[in-house]
């Protein structure tokens, strides 16, 4: 598990929930948007073989392999 530490966004219109680095060095962070975005917990992580995920506030994820795959899907609806 990554280590965890809450704190206040920069007046970006969120709050970080957590982040960390795991014992792998893989990186993860966490925040809060707030009940008006349509994905209120929104994350993303990077891994130390080059790959990352992102789940967007706006309900859309993107997944790179970093092998040079990448995948992205929409917000739902769109």
């Amino acid at each position: 598990m990554p280590s965890q530490k809450s704190s206040q966004g920069s007046g970006s219109g969120y709050s970080y929930t957590s982040s960390g680095t795991n014992s792998q060095g893989n990186h993860y962070c966490s925040r809060d948007y707030g009940s008006s975005a349509p994905n209120q917990n929104s994350y993303h992580y990077s891994n130390t073989d080059g790959s990352y995920y992102y789940s967007n506030p706006n309900g859309s994820t993107y997944h790179n392999d970093g092998q040079g795959g990448a995948t992205y899907t929409p917000p739902e609806g769109k």
